[in-house]
This record gives structure tokens, C-alpha cells and sequence, in this order.
């Protein structure tokens, strides 16, 4: 097919759906990573055989969708997934990361089960000591990692957790399918990553990230305490809210 073939409407049509197919396939799929340049324009243009004008309507049809970022003079570049997860909820990752049009994917990085520490009872705020078990797990959207989770739960308040692997499941959705919650407390703050987190997150040592703590009670008992950290460029919370009534 000649490039002058696709003076024809329909054609025209149908490559312009072909490139957004092919190109956000690619992103959805992390095949390519935020980050990575899109092919030039004229590359495109002679890759699939068409008019600069549908490669262009493609790329800024992309850009509106907020898949790739469109610099001057410098190309076109895949742009990191931002997500927003409401305060005032307890959500599941999975569900934050699948609304980005991604795969979503667990991984359970340590478990330990022990007798609780000064630093577990502060966590928990707990009156005694107890057993308690810690999890370290990663979450991933895409073929990168998405948040790094650090929790502690109170055996005392959930002695069915101690049988559990966690290997096929994340901890937040197992204990909302087995633990009403009552009440919840939600710390929201900035850290640069430390090399734990740099790992954990595959970023720079130093980068900034985003932190939510959140401790959780079920029939006026601590359940857990839970650490989520998100690479801070990749993630926006946010609160709805109605005037007080009082």
C-alpha cells in the first residue's frame, strides 16, 4: 500500500486504530516502561506506511489519554500511571492499579511470626505483649513495582492469620473478607527513600515517596497496622468532603 493510499478515509481509519492498538499495547503490557521514547513521527510514519497527519492524530489522541507525554522538539515518551486512591477508604491496590488499565501482580517478600516488641505495641497500640505476625509484600502494575507494603497484624485479634502463607493473596483483602472493621486511622506523610525503598520500588536512593500508614480496629481491638509506600510522582490521594452540619 502506497503512502498515498491513505487519502482514503477508511484506511486512514482503520491505521490510525491500528497505532492506538499497537502503542498502548505496549504500554498496558510494560513492554515499554514509563520513561521510554515513543518512535519518532517520521519512523512511525515509514513503519506503518501512512501520512505524518494520522501518525500525529494518534500520538495526540494518546497524550489526551495521558499514556504518552509529548515533548517539543525531543519526541514523545511514556508517561508513569498516576494513581488516586480516596483518604477517608480502605481500598484494594489491585482494584487502584487495574483502573490504570494495567495488570496487576502480588508478591509476598517476608513473613515472620513472633512475640510483639515495644515497637509493635506503639504500632498497634497494644496494652501487653502478644504474638503478632509481619509481612513484607510488593505490589506491581505492569512490570513495575507499584507500592511496597510493610504490615503487622495482632495474632490476639486474628489468630487465623497465623496459618496463612499470604502467597496467593494480599494481606488487605484477606482480613477484610475475615475481620470487620470498626474504625480506621489513616497517617499520610513525605519520605525520601532509604535503600530498602529504593529497592523495594525500583527508584533512586533519595527519590521522594509518598507514605500512608493506617491502623485498623475491629470490635475496639487493634487489627493491624500497615505501611504502604508509593514512588511519589505515581500517586495523588484524595478526600471528598461535605460542610459540617454543626
Amino acid at each position: 500500500m502506497s503512502v498515498a493510499a491513505t487519502a482514503d478515509p477508511e484506511v486512514a481509519g482503520s491505521l490510525h486504530a491500528r497505532i492506538l492498538s499497537d502503542i498502548s499495547e505496549k504500554i498496558m503490557s510494560g513492554a515499554w516502561a514509563p520513561g521510554h521514547r515513543v518512535p519518532f513521527e517520521h519512523e512511525l510514519t515509514e513503519q506503518y506506511n501512512c501520512s505524518r497527519m494520522t501518525v500525529n492524530k494518534a500520538l495526540s489522541q494518546l497524550a489526551k489519554a495521558g499514556l504518552i507525554e509529548r515533548r517539543r522538539r525531543s519526541g514523545s515518551f511514556v508517561r508513569r500511571p498516576r494513581s488516586q486512591a480516596a483518604v477517608l477508604e480502605i481500598h484494594d491496590i489491585r482494584v487502584e492499579v487495574e483502573a490504570l488499565g494495567l495488570a496487576y501482580r502480588y508478591e509476598r517478600v517476608a513473613r515472620h511470626r513472633r512475640r510483639s516488641n515495644g515497637a509493635d505495641l506503639s504500632l498497634l497500640e497494644l496494652g501487653q505483649a502478644g504474638p503478632v505476625l509481619t509481612l513484607e509484600c510488593r505490589h506491581f502494575a505492569g512490570e513495575r513495582p507499584f507500592a511496597h507494603e510493610q504490615r503487622l497484624i495482632n495474632l490476639a485479634a486474628v489468630p487465623e492469620a497465623a496459618g496463612e502463607e499470604f502467597l496467593d493473596i494480599a494481606p488487605g483483602p484477606w482480613l477484610i473478607g475475615r475481620v470487620p472493621w470498626s474504625e480506621a486511622e489513616h497517617r499520610i506523610r513525605a519520605v525520601a527513600a532509604d535503600s530498602r525503598t529504593a529497592q523495594a520500588l525500583d527508584i533512586e536512593l533519595g527519590a521522594p515517596c509518598l507514605v500512608v500508614e493506617r491502623r485498623t480496629w475491629g470490635a475496639e481491638r487493634p487489627v493491624t497496622h500497615v505501611r504502604f509506600t508509593y514512588a511519589a510522582e505515581s500517586h495523588t490521594l484524595v478526600a471528598r468532603f461535605r460542610p459540617s452540619q454543626g
